[in-house]
């Protein structure tokens, strides 16, 4: 790899990184009454995505939806069957139950992620159009469901109300 396509994935990573960053610093100045610094970091967390999605595309990182639906399902599963079960592990080792409650609820999460790419990327294989369905995002631990949310989250317990509607 040339240094700078290198370059460009650290440069990902690190705008990547600072858009969510950004987002949740928006969030807590939202909570304290500073609706203005809000929204220059949501303005700022914008911008640091163009700068992301700009590195992704020149690194031909983006492909066809088909490959593309194949790396997301690569990336989850890689996540759900390697990378949080070690974390989680270490994290109750090291006795960090917040550390470890992030992680495990992040597993389990992973895990439906992959099952739905999974499902689309054989409908498009299948040539079949997805049903056109909602998809609802539990706010506490990210739970991604397929229609109207359940009245609690399966996953971290939280009620109907924390899921929100995806545009």
């Amino acid at each position: 790899m040339s240094r700078s396509n290198e370059n460009l994935k650290n440069a990902f990573a690190g705008e990547s990184q600072a858009n969510r960053r950004y987002l949740a610093f928006a969030r807590k100045a939202d909570e304290e009454g500073f609706p203005q610094v809000a929204k220059l970091f949501r303005a700022t967390a914008d911008a640091e995505t163009i700068h992301a999605l700009n590195h992704l595309r020149i690194m031909g990182e983006i492909k066809s939806t088909e490959a593309n639906l194949d790396i997301a399902i690569s990336g989850e599963t890689s996540e759900f069957k390697k990378m949080y079960p070690e974390y989680l592990s270490i994290a109750k080792k090291e006795g960090s139950q917040q550390a470890a409650w992030s992680f495990d609820v992040a597993n389990k999460v992973e895990q439906i992620h992959a099952g739905l790419f999974t499902k689309a990327a054989e409908a498009l294989k299948a040539k079949k159009e997805l049903p056109k369905i909602d998809y609802h995002v539990c706010s506490v631990c990210g739970n991604t469901v397929e229609g109207a949310p359940p009245e609690k989250c399966p996953i971290c317990g939280a009620p109907k109300t924390r899921f929100f509607k995806v545009a």
